[in-house]
Formats: C-alpha cells, sequence, structure tokens
C-alpha cells in the first residue's frame, strides 16, 4: 500500500468513525442483554433437566476411563502423542504458551491496514494453521480409544489358532491394560520404561509356565495376580506369553 491509499483509506475510516456510535453505552447493552439471555437459557436447562453429576468418585476402580472436557480435547491428544516423560513439560506448557505468544504477536506481524481476507495472508495463514491443528487434535482426542486399552498387534501365530485365540489374546491385552501393568512395564510402546522390565518380547524369553509362577508369586513391588479369577490370570498368561518377534 503507497502513500496515497493510505491517506485514502484514512479518510474513509475518519468518515465511517464519524458516522457510528460509541462503545457505551450502545455496545456494552448490547452484550449486557446477550449475556442475560444466555444466562436465563443455562438457569432454565438446568431447572428443567437438572446437572448430571454422575456417580461418587471410586480411587480403588482400575477400569475408569479419564477423560478432559472436549475443549481440552486437543491438549490431551497432543500429551497422547509426546509419551517421553521428559518432554511432558515441552507438551503441557512450552507448546500452548509458544502458540499463544504468537498469537499475541500477530499484530505486531502484520500491521497492514487492509480488511479484505485475500489480501491478509500472514493472518489467515495463522488462523488456518492454527484452527486447522487444533480441530484436528480436539478430533483424535475425541475419537481415540479408550486411555486403559492396549492396542498390539495380533501376532500371525495367534491369528493361525483360530477365533478363539484371537479372543482370547484380546481379553488378556484389556486385562493386562485394567490391571495397570503400563504403569511400571513397557509393551509395544505403552507404559513406562521402569521399574519393571519391558514386556513385548517376554514370551519370546520366558516360557508360559515361568510367566504364571512370577504373576503368582512376584517380586516386590510388583502386587500378585493369583487372586484374579482363574480365566482372567489364564488370559494374561496367554496374551504374554504370545509377544514374540
Amino acid at each position: 500500500m503507497n502513500q496515497r491509499e493510505k491517506e485514502a483509506y484514512l479518510r474513509e475510516y475518519a468518515i465511517l468513525k464519524a458516522q457510528g456510535k460509541p462503545f457505551f453505552p450502545y455496545a456494552v447493552a448490547k452484550d449486557g442483554a446477550m449475556a442475560c439471555v444466555v444466562m436465563v437459557v443455562i438457569i432454565t436447562l438446568a431447572v428443567l433437566f437438572g446437572a448430571e453429576l454422575g456417580p461418587k468418585v471410586n480411587p480403588t476402580t482400575t477400569t475408569y476411563v479419564p477423560r478432559p472436557d472436549w475443549y481440552f480435547f486437543f491438549l490431551f491428544e497432543l500429551l497422547r502423542a509426546i509419551k517421553p516423560p521428559s518432554l511432558v513439560g515441552l507438551a503441557t506448557v512450552g507448546i500452548p504458551t509458544i502458540g499463544m505468544i504468537l498469537l499475541f504477536l500477530l499484530p505486531f506481524f502484520d500491521r497492514g491496514p487492509e480488511r479484505r481476507p485475500e489480501r491478509r495472508p500472514i493472518a489467515m495463514f495463522t488462523l488456518v494453521f492454527v484452527a486447522g491443528a487444533m480441530a484436528f487434535l480436539t478430533y483424535e482426542g475425541a475419537t481415540i480409544g479408550t486411555p486403559t486399552a492396549l492396542v498390539v498387534p495380533l501376532p500371525s501365530n495367534v491369528a493361525a489358532q483360530g477365533p478363539a485365540a484371537v479372543k482370547k489374546f484380546e481379553a488378556g491385552a484389556a486385562a493386562i491394560a485394567q490391571s495397570g501393568c503400563e504403569s511400571c512395564h513397557d509393551i509395544a510402546g505403552y507404559g513406562n520404561s521402569g521399574p519393571g522390565p519391558e514386556l513385548t518380547n517376554i514370551g519370546a524369553r520366558v516360557p508360559a509356565q515361568a510367566i504364571a509362577r512370577t504373576l503368582a508369586n512376584p517380586t516386590a513391588p510388583m502386587p500378585s495376580f493369583k487372586s484374579l479369577p482363574p480365566e482372567k490370570f489364564e488370559e494374561i498368561v496367554y496374551f504374554l506369553s504370545q509377544l514374540k518377534k
């Protein structure tokens, strides 16, 4: 934009501004009226339909699936994607903070007086990139499976044994996830790298009988699994014994 165009823009802006109305009380009155309407709608819905709080919290359960509110799904998915513990601070504080700083600095980067979107490439690119990234992460965070699930590729030897073996393998994976084994073990990229050993290839190193003995009489601090129902205990042993590369 040259000096002539800038002066023409400023003259047009001054004329339109003189024809406008002050922010107070006109815009304030409209915002206040709309806020009252929203409050009335919320109160009416709460009175008519109530507010579902759900059951009381049970800290001993291992099957509860934690989920954030929908507007935090993007951060939930970001934390799920960034698994190394050393990068958790970057995912929770660093990346969102950097994004907010860039948005705050955007008016200093794009200082042009243009209002048309096609003439503001920096602002439009930033809008599309930020909105697209947040929309994608929100969708992924909303549709991702339960955090207590353990997704392990089905071994070919299990698939060759038939549907019953596949079902038993999947039931063992679910029992492992619900039992909290991932808090101490790494299984195919899920869980933590300690203090327990990695179990991704445990079936190739330890026979099924030894796995069963370890589950029934483990070394502290690992808890014993012999109190589980026999069927579930057998499913866990079968699952671990089939983890072979």
